[in-house]
């Protein structure tokens, strides 16, 4: 037995020591990325961002949303390293000129305003409102509250009873219910809920939890894409961020409400994801998905403190390093580089240096 003990906690000393080897030179990697996004991607002028560094390619002037919605977390997760540096400004100043103030309800559009009239998508709005909660949290910003609520009612106009609930991806297109639409929807509610204290937003965390468990999780104990409308079938499409968004719920609605199902469903979730997307010793591609996939686990890490678990993230980061960065320190498997997938791996980066100093 004592040997049995002995061995289990060398093997957790060594797995501690990798860990903190591992990410000795994030900060670097985390620098030289940043340093990067602004010399390929940022169009100065404007104080707008490109889309890929190829931008005679690009199909607009400027960047989507979606890759800002990753660029705001991975700045903000630098400021958690740097509480003395404003990282965020200069990218809320860039998502302001998405914004959309066409009722019901004030948004963020897909593209530029003063450059297109465009969609607004439900889920890229709460990736920054999920983001703003997080700067509130570390700031005490009201501006950063305030941001989140505003894009909470947005949200709110794209649910309705239609399958008993949920929201649909983007306005105006009721073709469609998503896991990418609800799961941040849940934590977004749950961050609100956490700051207010007012019940509404966790009722509503609730609804959209058990509406997604109920059509969109798989067999396999990850989540499925979307809930088609018209006949109520099934996109089973998997994707590492939408089991990453239920992870993260799973782990607030623990903390909200004190329900040991929910951290044992996190806990479950967990084991399923990396059994079903760490493959060859590898994720999948798309780095913003593994990132948000991260988070997931991050957040069951601080209750659970079980380092183990993220040890295949890890490697992951380092596999990418080593193996998808071209000779200018940029990311990605492909001849174009894009924001989105240098934004990701600051926020993994940040993310796992971070780890270290979760009490």
């Amino acid at each position: 037995m004592k040997k049995t003990i002995f061995a289990l906690t060398l093997a957790i000393l060594c797995l501690h020591a990798w860990a903190q080897q591992s990410s000795s030179d994030y900060p670097k990697r985390i620098k030289l990325i940043h340093q990067n996004i602004y010399h390929n991607f940022h169009d100065d002028a404007a104080d707008l961002f490109y889309e890929t560094n190829n931008h005679a390619l690009d199909e607009n002037k400027h960047s989507f949303l979606w890759p800002l919605c990753a660029l705001i977390q991975a700045t903000n997760e630098m400021e958690s390293l740097e509480p003395s540096k404003d990282y965020l400004k200069p990218v809320m100043k860039a998502i302001n000129q998405y914004y959309n103030s066409t009722p019901p309800s004030p948004g963020y559009q897909a593209c530029v305003t003063k450059e297109k009239n465009d969609t607004r998508y439900y889920d890229d709005n709460q990736w920054i409102g999920i983001a703003c909660m997080d700067a509130y949290n570390r700031t005490h910003k009201k501006q950063y509250l305030e941001i989140s609520k505003t894009i909470y009612r947005f949200m709110m106009n794209g649910y309705d009873t239609v399958s008993g609930s949920g929201i649909y991806w983007r306005e105006n297109d009721k073709s469609s219910k998503n896991t990418c639409s609800n799961g941040p929807g849940i934590l977004l509610a749950l961050q609100l809920y956490n700051v207010t204290k007012q019940k509404s937003y966790l009722d509503t965390a609730k609804l959209l939890y058990d509406w997604t468990n109920k059509y969109l999780l798989s067999p396999e104990g990850v989540y499925f894409d979307a809930l088609r409308m018209k006949d109520l079938k099934v996109d089973r499409a998997v994707y590492t961020y939408n089991t990453g968004t239920m992870l993260q719920s799973n782990v607030l609605l623990f903390k909200a409400t004190g329900d040991n199902k929910y951290l044992e469903e996190a806990k479950r979730l967990a084991t399923a994801a990396e059994k079903y997307f760490y493959k060859n010793n590898q994720l999948p591609d798309n780095y913003w998905f593994n990132a948000v996939l991260l988070r997931g686990y991050i957040e069951l890490y601080k209750i659970e403190k079980n380092e183990n678990r993220l040890k295949f993230f890890y490697e992951d980061a380092d596999r990418i390093w080593q193996q998808e960065k071209d000779e200018n320190g940029l990311l990605g498997k492909k001849k174009s580089k894009t924001l989105i997938d240098q934004s990701a791996m600051i926020e993994v980066y940040a993310r796992l240096l971070a780890v270290k100093h979760i009490n």
